[in-house]
């Protein structure tokens, strides 16, 4: 009976709630004219196209206009969409910290344009800009609602861009295929935004105003794009993108050497106006960023962002399902690695694989993906086939239901896999909640696995309910989740399973009428989880009241503090590196510790993050300190520095451990098309070193040039080579 209490609190907390909208519409007139895109504007086109210049402001109030203009120009051709952009400011002092692609962090000048093709306010394309033309984009899910989980920056597209620096006036011109773009045949409109940062004066502006306790970005405040002329048929090209890589590695550890010459690729295959096959033979992930290391003081697994290209795109399709904590059905990342006999993590090679993800109309989206993973005998690793469908199906104006289905299985038959792990399969619903105006947001869902010894009385189900209330003065969620102790997803993240937990929070915000203080708020939240087969016994509950605080330079301070009670069911080491003398198991321990983070002023050419944390810690204590200090020589060279220090005392009996984390990185862009990266990290937990440089040429469109080494070293006493590697890898991205 406990999913029908947390579905029916989940429904009763729901109710309709009145619409925030802005009738805002720019009218997209037909040219024949040719437009050169060269950051000029000076092309006679642009004197029939409409123009709007009324913006308002988001940051530093959502109360006011823009204290600078921007006018921006839309017009069309039969195969793309010109943008020319204006965007003025008060001096020629301006941030532009790197020439790469899709660059990160905050403080730069930039200018962004929202499409929503299918008009659902859920799904988007984003095209952003900077004053030397540097392009970035990325794929919008799930209303963009968190601008971590649901703004997908790995994927990349064909467009244009040129920008001019004026005196007074930023100019930036661009075009934008509409092969690229997924929209409904014969279209006669798009949703539409348009936001800007100006660095000069610090603001934040919009096109359509939206409040300030929602995200800049988010889908739910839209104006429209009228065509003057409908739109024909979305006619994506066919893309084939092979790969050769070389690659010659010294594993110092196993005392091997290997030299290989490999071969594959991807092929995208557009099918319709909103589906897309993407197609891959011996993928090859040589070239990924890789993960940052992290310390761990918990008892749990700790997730890593996927940065595959080839799980990207409409990849909420296959992992916004369940608890995305502690509950989550479906994480890619399983795929393509697996645990040695030795129980290490490696590299599983994926043979092949197949994704058909998008539109089927404007109310369904599908999403199919297929991944065949090799056998390793000598480490008793099997072939799997990896299956993962979703449909999902509008309701209303922006919430949606969804169908999740999940299959893992073996390939063939294994002397040493026993038969209660040949396969592991998932059903589930998701109902995601999503209000007109976003003044409520929310999910319920109800997922249940199967395995081949799976009993009528197993406790093998997963569900849950959120729902979040956010105005402009507070903000209060509630949530409750179960994962039964039979519970398995194999292809999933599940932190721990036989759980009961309830997460309720709520948030006071100001805006005070001051030059430097814009807004502050005060919060509380507590996380409680539940044994409920030890007769729900409370197994860690965290209670943090919170502060914080945002100022008109950009300056944010907080300042929380958890009370924490843990109940350790076995023996636990907090440290990580001391497991031969843990914390005894069937214990409590109470303890409270409290946390400062001051991030400065973005813009500046230096700038910085401090996050001390100090106070209790299970029997003993513990002094932790996070830094990133970053430096910018603009816009050549990004360097960044951070330093990670946990000091841990637990009583006597127990070491005293000083844990580091050292991570330098170096980011030259030489050009827009020539970067080099190099990355160090240094983990004394995990007692390792790892030098990751990387030299990227793009000398096509999304056609690359890669040169790796990597080189990892274990710092037991001394410095010991463990793994050395370079690669070689060249990609094309060709149309047909």
């Amino acid at each position: 009976m406990r999913k029908y209490y947390i579905l029916f609190a989940f429904l009763l907390l729901t109710k309709t709630s009145s619409v925030y909208s802005q009738s805002r519409e720019i009218i997209i007139k037909t040219t024949s004219q040719q437009i050169i895109i060269d950051g000029l504007g000076n092309d006679i086109a642009w004197n029939d196209a409409n123009e709007i210049d009324d913006f308002f402001q988001y940051f530093p109030s959502d109360l006011a206009m823009a204290e600078f203009k921007t006018s921006v120009k839309i017009i069309r051709d039969e195969n793309n969409i010109y943008i020319l952009a204006k965007s003025y400011t008060k001096d020629e002092n301006i941030v532009v910290p790197s020439l790469r692609r899709d660059w990160e962090g905050w403080g730069n000048d930039v200018i962004s344009f929202i499409f929503d093709t299918f008009n659902d306010k859920t799904n988007g394309f984003q095209f952003g800009t900077n004053p030397v033309g540097v392009q970035r984009e990325s794929l919008m899910s799930n209303g963009m609602n968190d601008w971590r989980r649901d703004n997908n920056k790995s994927w990349d597209t064909k467009w244009e861009t040129e920008a001019q620096i004026f005196e007074g006036y930023i100019l930036n011109e661009i075009k934008i295929p509409l092969k690229f773009l997924s929209f409904p045949e014969g279209s006669k409109s798009w949703g539409l935004n348009i936001n800007r940062y100006n660095s000069s004066s610090n603001e934040w502006t919009n096109w359509v105003r939206r409040p300030q306790n929602q995200f800049i970005h988010s889908l739910a405040f839209l104006g429209k794009m009228i065509f003057e002329d409908p739109l024909g048929k979305s006619k994506a090209p066919l893309a084939i993108i092979p790969y050769v890589n070389g690659i010659a590695s010294n594993d110092f550890e196993n005392q091997t050497k290997l030299n290989n010459l490999s071969f594959g690729g991807d092929a995208k295959i557009p099918i319709g106006n909103g589906l897309n096959l993407d197609l891959t033979i011996n993928p090859d992930f040589s070239q990924v960023e890789v993960d940052d290391q992290v310390i761990n003081l918990t008892r749990f697994e700790v997730s890593l962002p996927e940065k595959r290209q080839f799980f990207i795109q409409n990849s909420d399709l296959f992992t916004n399902f369940g608890d995305s904590r502690d509950g989550r059905p479906f994480f890619s990342r399983r795929i393509g690695v697996a645990k040695d006999i030795n129980g290490n993590i490696i590299e599983n090679k994926i043979i092949a694989g197949a994704r058909l993800s998008g539109k089927l109309d404007e109310n369904w989206r599908i999403g199919f993906l297929h991944m065949v993973t090799n056998e390793d005998l000598a480490n008793e690793i099997p072939s799997n086939n990896n299956t993962v469908f979703s449909l999902q199906k509008k309701m209303f104006t922006r919430s949606n239901l969804s169908l999740l289905m999940i299959n893992r299985e073996n390939t063939k038959k294994y002397d040493f896999i026993e038969d209660k792990e040949t396969y592991n399969r998932l059903i589930g619903f998701d109902y995601n909640l999503a209000s007109p105006d976003n003044l409520y947001v929310g999910r319920a869902y109800f997922h249940k696995s199967f395995k081949p010894d799976s009993k009528s009385e197993d406790d093998d189900s997963s569900y849950g309910a959120r729902i979040e209330r956010n105005t402009r003065k507070s903000t209060i969620e509630l949530g409750a989740s179960f994962i039964g102790e039979d519970f398995k997803s194999d292809l999933g993240f599940v932190r721990r399973t036989d759980l009961l937990k309830l997460t309720p929070e709520y948030k006071l915000k100001f805006y005070p009428k001051n030059k430097k203080l814009t807004q502050f708020d005060i919060g509380i939240g507590m996380w409680n989880y539940f044994r409920p087969n030890d007769n729900y016994k409370n197994s860690d509950r965290t209670i943090s009241p919170s502060i914080n605080f945002v100022y008109r330079s950009g300056v944010r301070m907080n300042l929380r503090i958890y009370s924490r009670s843990t109940y350790l069911y076995d023996n636990f080491d907090p440290t990580g590196m001391n497991s031969d003398n843990p914390l005894p198991g069937e214990s409590t321990y109470k303890y409270t510790s409290l946390k400062l983070s001051y991030n400065s002023d973005s813009r500046k050419k230096f700038s910085y993050r401090i996050e001390p944390d100090f106070g209790q810690f299970y029997n003993g204590i513990k002094y932790s300190i996070e830094n990133t200090f970053n430096w910018r020589f603009q816009p050549f060279m990004t360097t960044s520095l951070s330093i990670n220090y946990d000091h841990i005392a637990l009583d006597k009996g127990f070491p005293t451990e000083n844990i580091w984390l050292i991570r330098p990185k170096f980011d030259f862009t030489f050009t827009k098309k020539i970067f080099w990266t190099s990355y160090i990290q240094f983990s004394s937990q995990s007692e390792n070193l790892g030098i990751n440089s990387r030299l990227q040429w793009r000398f096509a469109p999304l056609s690359d040039l890669y040169i790796v080494y990597n080189d990892n070293y274990m710092t037991t006493n001394s410095l010991i080579p463990r793994l050395r590697s370079l690669n070689l890898k060249l990609t094309y991205w060709l149309n047909i």
